[in-house]
């Protein structure tokens, strides 16, 4: 062989490149079909793993509850279907191999062909030892040699070729139809470990079943080897047969090789015409007749060899004797190159041919899988794509809405609490203004009261309390009358409001709702007086006293405090008040003993109300004084009138008097205690009105709350599934990218192996 492609120079090689390069010249051509089933068979492999995952992250993601629909049950069921076929490819691609069958008439000497490729005696061969069956010679990585025959699994052991043609004469079993497979020994023959097959046949011109044989041994085959003999030329028988082939098969590889050509030795003078005349017949019948090849290509199917020649040499080069040696005709050398020649050409077109027959069929299937699995991913992936545009978007708006209801939460909060601060401030004044406007027509109120009157201390008690419930109820009423209405419709029209604003940031089933969900309930303020309490202290004066007597006198003049501490001897000294902090830069302060002119009467009265206790001398100083100036007769005239004037009021001082005089006094007390209460009334009405109205718009701000929740859960539930479809996404893009990845595997085998065998 390296006769055909020479060596290179040890010299140039330099470093692994080189040497890489070097054994790929060097390599032998089967090595394609080697390296392509091998590389085949990892792609297969890989897609294998490939389609298992796609069909496990397909029927995951189909199951998937929290997500709608990306996938379908048919995507699912056909990529599982594709996991089936493609382990079933698998195993098919891992029992392929390269198959060449031998044809030609009895004797000569395929099997000798095949020996001599073998570089050992494998087959019978010779005299007395024609194949009498198909015989399959194969590899085996066992060390020992064995017989398989059609339909038994039993290996017969065979040590020697004589072994091999004793047991196949001595199966009476076999005939013409029949298959014998050889096993033999990977290391004893180089050929038989590139999954090389060879089969031999015998004579087509012994069996008239050549179609039979043709469906059953040579359907499968890559390239078909003629080994016509040279001192004869092409019989019809030949042609016939391989006719058929032809007709069976398109454009079958053949190779006619013209064997004992080493008897043209005895005549050289012939043997160029010779040649020429058998290389015409046999190009005229690939060319003109099969039509398997151009005029072109015809020298390198056609070759003229001495199988028995090769056979001799190559078995003495492995005995270590040298090649040459030996009875061996003149132009030996030439016929070895010629055989040599065969051989290159051969494993290149058996190797080129098996790689497209094996193997092209099966890439395309694993094209068109890959490129279905690659649609079905993108399809997945855009659906997972626009799934999670859609989520998305729902996030998105679902956090404006959120945004937009917090805003509004927060400037409509504002505006309730400015609605309710005046609401409440207005029916604060309301409340006072109508409870002063009462307060002042009080003496009203208790003049309607009537009730038997006695001065004694249990009808007193009971008069009192029955009076107390009777101002409460009738101040509560007539300040109610008031206010009321106008509170009520303020009050109902704020609610009114803050529903109104309100609604805009709820859904639109509780809209509708909201009114049932908020109920207004008939409000009515409560004006909680406790006169019983506040009049408590209350003691009335219904004891008679004149009207001209020195208390009363001193009473109209200072007034019931003042007359008090006038006759109870007020001889203290009148207390000074502080200092005042001047109101403005130009007013001074008042100084340290100034006093009121209420005060200073109390002093005088009361100096003077001293001065006539201390002795009688006064009185008579005085009336000496006054007799002398108007005399006894108008002393007894005043005095007469002044005691007609007593026993006039002392008898009118009845019961009723005494009511009139109760009532009076109860006014003024009351009036003055219920001014203490006027503000604190209205605060507390007010305070009423403000939890009223806090406690519907805190209602309003639960379904407020409920929908912020009902969005938080609808985000977090968007966010969870956009992370879902993420992944899901990103899983659906590489298992993509994935089936790109094998078709450029695959185009890359194709490139390099089929389109190369073209």
């Amino acid at each position: 062989m390296s006769l055909v492609f020479p060596r290179a120079n040890t010299n140039a090689v330099h470093g692994k490149k080189d040497k890489r390069l070097m054994a790929e010249v060097n390599a032998s051509p089967l090595k394609h079909f080697v390296t392509a089933k091998k590389k085949i068979n990892g792609i297969f492999e890989q897609l294998g793993a490939y389609i298992k995952e796609s069909a496990s992250f397909l029927d995951d993601t189909y199951k998937n509850g929290e997500l709608d629909p990306v996938t379908t049950e048919e995507q699912v069921q056909e990529v599982r279907g594709y996991l089936a076929k493609v382990a079933g490819i698998g195993e098919v691609l891992a029992r392929r191999h390269m198959k060449v069958v031998f044809f030609g008439r009895t004797s000569n000497g395929k099997s000798s062909v095949i020996n001599a490729m073998l570089c050992d005696k494998v087959l019978p061969s010779g005299i007395g030892h024609t194949t009498n069956c198909f015989l399959r010679v194969e590899g085996t990585d066992g060390n020992e040699a064995f017989l398989l025959t059609e339909g038994s699994e039993e290996r017969k052991s065979i040590k020697t070729v004589n072994q091999l043609a004793h047991a196949l004469h001595q199966d009476k079993d076999l005939d013409a139809g029949s298959l014998v497979c050889v096993m033999w020994p990977k290391a004893k023959c180089a050929l038989l470990r590139d999954d090389l097959v060879l089969v031999d046949s015998p004579g087509i011109d012994v069996t008239t079943e050549l179609d039979s044989w043709i469906d059953k041994f040579c359907l499968d085959a890559d390239v078909f080897v003629l080994v016509a003999n040279s001192e004869s030329t092409l019989m019809q028988t030949e042609k016939s047969f391989f006719h058929k082939v032809n007709e069976r098969l398109s454009s079958p590889n053949i190779f006619i090789l013209n064997n004992r050509w080493d008897a043209s030795a005895s005549e050289p003078e012939y043997m160029e015409e010779v040649r020429r005349q058998h290389m015409d017949r046999c190009t005229n019948f690939l060319v003109d007749e099969l039509g398997v090849v151009d005029r072109a290509q015809a020298s390198d199917r056609i070759f003229f060899v001495s199988a028995k020649e090769v056979l001799q040499a190559r078995v003495q080069k492995a005995q270590g004797m040298p090649e040459a040696g030996g009875a061996l005709a003149e132009g030996f050398q030439a016929r070895m190159f010629e055989f040599q020649n065969f051989e290159r050409r051969f494993e290149e077109c058996i190797s080129q041919s098996a790689v497209k027959t094996k193997f092209e069929q099966h890439t395309v299937r694993a094209k068109q899988i890959s490129e279905a699995l690659r649609r079905i991913m993108d399809s997945v992936h855009i659906a997972a794509q626009e799934q999670r545009i859609y989520c998305f978007e729902t996030k998105e708006d679902r956090q404006d809405r959120l945004e937009f209801i917090d805003k509004q939460l927060d400037l409509l909060t504002m505006d309730c609490k400015a609605k309710i601060k005046k609401i409440t401030e207005e029916v604060e004044r309301q409340v006072s203004n109508a409870m002063s406007e009462e307060i002042r027509k009080l003496h009203v109120l208790v003049d309607d009261y009537h009730m038997d009157f006695h001065p004694s201390p249990v009808v007193l008690k009971v008069y009192k309390n029955e009076l107390h419930r009777h101002i409460e109820e009738g101040l509560g009423k007539n300040v109610s009358e008031r206010c009321s209405t106008s509170i009520t419709s303020a009050l109902q029209a704020t609610q009114t409001d803050m529903i109104e604003g309100l609604k805009p940031l709820l859904p639109n089933p509780v809209r509708e709702q909201v009114d049932k969900l908020v109920p207004r309930q008939c409000f009515s303020l409560s004006y909680d007086l406790a006169c019983d309490k506040l009049c408590s202290d209350f003691q009335e004066d219904i004891s008679f006293h004149f009207s001209l007597g020195w208390t009363m006198l001193v009473n109209r003049f200072l007034g019931p405090k003042n007359t008090r501490r006038a006759l109870m001897g007020y001889s203290d000294q009148v207390p000074r008040p502080m200092a005042l902090t001047p109101v403005s830069t130009s007013m001074p302060p008042f100084p340290q003993s100034s006093v009121t002119q209420e005060e200073l009467m109390v002093s005088m009265v009361t100096g003077l109300a001293s001065l006539t206790s201390r002795t009688s001398m006064g009185v008579l100083v005085v009336g000496g004084v006054v007799w002398k100036a108007v005399g006894w007769r108008l002393i007894a005239l005043s005095v007469g009138l002044y005691g007609l004037l007593y026993i006039y009021e002392r008898l009118t001082w009845t019961t009723r008097a005494k009511e009139r005089a109760f009532k009076r006094q109860f006014v003024d007390y009351a009036s003055e205690k219920l001014q203490l209460i006027v503000s604190y009334t209205g605060s507390n009405c007010s305070h009423q009105v403000q939890q009223e109205l806090a406690g519907v718009f805190a209602q309003l701000c639960q379904q407020v709350d409920v929908t912020r929740q009902n969005l938080e859960d609808e985000i977090t539930d968007m966010n969870s599934k956009i992370e879902l479809l993420d992944s899901l996404q990103s899983k659906a893009k590489l298992l993509r990218n994935k089936a790109g990845w094998l078709d450029s595997e695959l185009n890359m085998f194709t490139q390099q192996y089929l389109h190369h065998s073209k």
